[in-house]
């Protein structure tokens, strides 16, 4: 793809940008400072849609309407997005190994995927305009099925009312500690907090899985996306976002301890289930590409969504994908750091 020239377009007053509250390089980047100071010379505002009044942010971390955001999160939404045509390019994709196990209740004695054909499974119902948590459920419980050679059609299928408001996994929680279903998925680190407060047991760990393809989910692998009216319009301040972002993973790579204090304010969870949640060298696992690997593993879960019917209509998951930003981006660190004698670009050398 040929490289773009600056616009002449006016340069945007603020720059937004929104992540889940996961591991992510933009969630680094922020606590550090560094988006707002690599455009501050241009007077150019960063600021999280998170932090933004409710008529300013809107649903935009969903729908991604918001032309100056860039977004970090779960590739439900961002695939929903572009299934009903928002006009986003993708620019980059992570992995980071979150765990995601099934649950169940304790003494069931539920201890292999295989033990799961006819049990009544946990998929939630939010009333939102994609309901990510119900695509997650049943996205982990075919993963977790599928290691026993099964399918979501060799178990029953609970709905599972989520009140508005109500805490991650709360619903399917108290649904399995009241017996009303046999076992619930569930990712991250509340979620660790969560299981040991009703005392529930895993019956399936994902990330013990040696196939990557068993964990895909809204979280593996993560997507950032854009604007492509901002991409047009003004590609350089998108290759300079992704420098951050590379440059955060970097420095994030080799501060576990500060990676984790970070975390702890993302998840809103605490330490215990950070560690629990976050294998040992996640620290390290930040870091954006766009590889085949990486976008095979997208449209394995492009076609899970349409097949359960989320999507409005497929997503080419490759022609979605722009790779010029990420070059540009590479390139455009090289020479700060070759300029900076290879010190970290984001802080002034």
């Amino acid at each position: 793809m040929p490289s773009r020239s600056p616009s002449s377009s006016a340069v945007p007053e603020t720059l937004w940008f929104t992540r889940c509250p996961v591991p992510t390089a933009t969630g680094i980047a922020a606590d550090q400072g560094w988006l707002a100071r690599e455009f501050a010379a241009d007077g150019i505002a960063v600021r999280s849609l998170q932090d933004a009044p409710p008529e300013v942010a809107a649903d935009h971390h969903y729908t991604h309407a918001l032309t100056g955001l860039f977004r970090e999160g779960g590739n439900v939404p961002a695939l929903w997005a572009r299934s009903r045509g928002e006009a986003t390019r993708l620019i980059g994709l992570t992995w980071i190994e979150e765990r995601q196990v099934v649950l169940v209740r304790a003494g069931s004695g539920i201890a292999e995927p295989g033990q799961l054909r006819g049990l009544r499974l946990a998929i939630p119902h939010h009333g939102i305009g994609i309901d990510f948590w119900r695509a997650m459920a049943l996205a982990g419980f075919r993963g977790a099925l599928a290691l026993a050679g099964l399918g979501l059609e060799d178990a029953e299928l609970v709905d599972v009312p989520a009140a508005p408001g109500g805490g991650q996994w709360s619903a399917e929680l108290s649904a399995l500690r009241d017996g009303l279903v046999d076992a619930v998925y569930v990712k991250g680190a509340l979620a660790v907090e969560a299981a040991r407060r009703i005392g529930a047991e895993v019956a399936v760990e994902l990330d013990a899985a040696p196939d990557r393809r068993a964990r895909v989910n809204n979280g593996t692998p993560r997507p950032v996306t854009v604007h492509q009216r901002l991409l047009d319009e003004h590609p350089e301040l998108v290759a300079r976002f992704l420098v951050v972002l590379l440059e955060a993973a970097d420095w994030a790579a080799e501060r576990p301890a500060e990676v984790a204090r970070i975390l702890q304010a993302e998840t809103g969870a605490g330490a215990e289930g950070v560690a629990g949640a976050y294998a040992a060298g996640s620290h390290r696992t930040l870091h954006l590409d766009l590889s085949e690997e990486r976008l095979e593993l997208l449209g394995q879960q492009e076609r899970f969504l349409s097949e359960q019917g989320f999507l409005a209509t497929p997503v080419d998951v490759r022609a979605w994908a722009d790779p010029e930003p990420l070059r540009a981006a590479r390139e455009l660190l090289r020479e700060r750091r070759a300029a900076c004698g290879g010190r970290v670009a984001s802080v002034t050398c």
